[in-house]
């Protein structure tokens, strides 16, 4: 355990010593205050002129979570599909680079160590992301009257989601010396990740596959998409839970094999 946490801690000072850390960090903070703000000035909108129709039921039914959470976490969804590849291409690439690797493999660490040390690093940085969006969230709060729960299981998917988007971005780096590819690699396998349950919808509408054939449900099963949807619209299940598990245990045990296979090489 001592292992792990000093890899991870160095692996933290590394990232904050070079300005990706804070490029990554001010420019999701500008998109997540910019959607934000275009979130609850929309709502306010509708608001606005629902009351000049009076429209009393639509009134009744319009809510924060459905306006602007729903579509905020949406949003931010993407964006961080898109910069948590940026952020672990470096986990083991740079390490080639530098001619660190070997020291690393020889040390007495074990492979799982270095492994997990990164990934928690990694998944430390996503949760300070996540932690930016829940600061907009929280504005919410001081002025409206949003479902706490609700809020609380829309956070938690994105952050569940953005541990996973680590690990898949941790094994992208671990298979090339060069960062720029394995960025595009990440970013290749998160969107297909994304795009699965899509494929599955237009295929069955299609008639190319069943809504109920055993490939529609692979595809469904693998695609994060509809289970980050679910957690936004409040609803946890324990196997939206076990899948995120699941695909973290995947990939990182991709990652240290992958790592491991320089060893012999």
């Amino acid at each position: 355990m001592r292992h792990i946490t000093s890899i991870a801690g160095r692996e933290l000072s590394s990232l904050f010593v070079s300005p990706v850390a804070y490029v990554t960090l001010t420019l999701f903070a500008l998109l997540a205050g910019f959607f934000f703000l275009a979130g609850v000035l929309s709502f306010d909108a509708q608001v606005a002129e629902a009351q000049s129709l009076q429209y009393t039921d639509y009134l009744e039914k319009i809510n924060l979570n459905d306006a602007v959470l729903g579509p905020f976490f949406g949003v931010m969804w993407i964006v961080l599909l898109f910069l948590i590849p940026g952020i672990t291409m470096g986990l083991f690439a740079s390490e080639k680079v530098n001619g660190t690797q070997e020291l690393l493999l020889t040390s007495p660490i074990t492979i799982w160590e270095l492994v997990l040390g990164k990934y928690i690093a990694g998944a430390v940085f996503a949760a300070c992301l996540v932690l930016v969006a829940a600061f907009f969230t929280g504005i919410l709060f001081l002025y409206g009257n949003p479902e706490f729960w609700r809020t609380i299981s829309g956070l938690l998917g994105l952050l569940l989601l953005s541990w996973s988007y680590v690990a898949v971005g941790a094994f992208a780096s671990s298979v090339t010396r060069n960062q720029l590819i394995a960025f595009f690699l990440a970013l290749v396998l998160l969107l297909i990740l994304w795009m699965l349950a899509v494929v599955a919808d237009l295929g069955a509408a299609g008639g190319t596959i069943g809504a109920d054939s055993n490939l529609s449900e692979v595809m469904r099963f693998l695609s994060a998409s509809d289970r980050f949807e679910k957690m936004v619209r409040g609803l946890v299940d324990t196997r939206d839970l076990a899948y995120f598990a699941f695909m973290i245990s995947v990939f990182l045990v991709f990652t240290k094999t992958s790592v491991e296979s320089a060893r012999w090489r």
